[in-house]
């Protein structure tokens, strides 16, 4: 196995909605220097990207789009295209540093497409809400489709994308949805509950690409058991069947139940758990190859710093242990710039992260999420939604 690549550089803490904007960059500067500390990447080469070429934008985004983004913080507000609205403000240089992110998911693209790296882990990336005409929820270009449109073009033409996010990976559902190389998974709350309203079961895929869009729509105040229940109910028996080449993983932490955007109600411990799934699953069914990325997460000091630490760690089988302390230099970091905060202990919510098959009787609302996933999508890769073996 050829050593997981890792990028980042500190220029992408430009990609700034500015102030009170929940989506604040410090989450990724913190993760980093948590990851730093307690020696997740020492002796590991961090990846330095570089913007990525209109041609590469225009993989999914369309020329107006990338003019009215070029020209917004010099035309103002009113520019349309989701520009300029409360979730997507408009600031200084927003081209160069959205460019940016996407070329830093490309770049751990090309480096599993070279064949120089299995994994590739980027946190800055996962801006999985961006349309090709418009910005939405915090994203303006959206990084995982552009990759996967890119690696679709460079070797690889089964590819399965997972989404943890809390909010519906709809942007890049609706990149590939009648692209039937393109598995696309998201689990997220309930779209009667939480925005962007869509992600049902009933959400299949285009003509010629049925059940190659899979959605399974959680209901508030899932816990860790209830989420890995929905889980691996669903998602290992499809990539079994699908037999990607490489997974394709949208990693976001705002289903932790701290976070104030949205009502999953999951624990650090349960991020953890799920990277180690994701690990997992991509060494059994796509040849180990593997690409992750960030995503939401708006607890920006007891939640996404562990989290993605756990990410980074897992990515690099430098696994940390739960019970792992945070180390001083990093909680006085956190302290000199927020006082009050008030920090956990180490790298754990102390959560259990136990959970029962599904199968076994149960009968609850996460059940009634799983078995509408199954049926409306299980027959369609020839699965029996009914048998618990499938």
């Amino acid at each position: 196995m050829y050593p997981p690549a890792v990028v980042w550089d500190s220029a992408l803490l430009g990609y700034d909605l500015g102030g009170e904007h929940p989506f604040n960059p410090v989450r990724l500067d913190l993760t980093i220097r948590l990851a730093t500390e307690l020696g997740v990447l020492d002796g590991v080469p961090l990846l330095v990207p570089e913007q990525a070429s209109d041609d590469e934008l225009r993989r999914i985004h369309v020329d107006e789009y990338l003019a009215a983004v070029k020209e917004a913080p010099l035309a103002g507000w009113d520019v349309g295209h989701g520009l300029g609205t409360a979730d997507n403000p408009v600031f200084s240089g927003m081209h160069d540093a959205s460019a940016l992110v996407v070329g830093s998911t490309l770049l751990g693209a090309r480096k599993l497409a070279e064949g120089a790296a299995d994994r590739a882990v980027n946190i800055a990336g996962g801006l999985h809400h961006a349309m090709r005409d418009h910005a939405s929820g915090f994203c303006v270009y959206n990084d995982c489709s552009v990759a996967i449109s890119w690696l679709l073009d460079n070797g690889f033409d089964r590819i399965a994308y997972v989404d943890t996010d809390v909010h519906h990976g709809d942007g890049v559902q609706n990149a590939f949805y009648d692209d039937p190389r393109v598995l696309t998974v998201s689990l997220h709350q309930h779209p009667f509950t939480l925005w962007p309203g869509t992600g049902y079961s009933a959400e299949l895929g285009g003509a010629g690409a049925e059940g190659s869009s899979v959605n399974i729509p959680l209901p508030p105040h899932t816990r860790d058991a209830g989420w890995l229940r929905a889980f691996h109910a669903v998602v290992p028996s499809l990539l079994a069947q699908f037999r990607p080449q490489l997974l394709v993983t949208q990693c976001g932490v705002d289903s932790h139940e701290e976070d104030p955007l949205a009502d999953l109600s999951l624990s650090v411990d349960g991020h953890r758990t799920i990277y180690r799934t994701l690990r997992e699953l991509a060494d059994r069914y796509a040849g180990g190859k593997w690409l992750a990325v960030g995503g939401g997460g708006y607890q920006l000091i007891r939640v996404v710093p562990r989290s993605w630490t756990h990410l980074l760690a897992t990515v690099l089988d430098r696994d940390v242990a739960p019970e792992t302390p945070l180390p001083p230099e990093w909680t006085d970091t956190v302290l000199r710039a927020a006082p009050k905060a008030v920090l956990p202990a180490a790298m754990t919510d102390k959560a259990d992260t136990e959970h029962r098959a599904w199968g076994d009787g149960d009968d609850d609302p996460v059940d009634v999420a799983i078995r509408d996933t199954r049926r409306a999508v299980f027959p369609l890769h020839g699965l029996d939604p009914d048998d618990p073996r499938d």
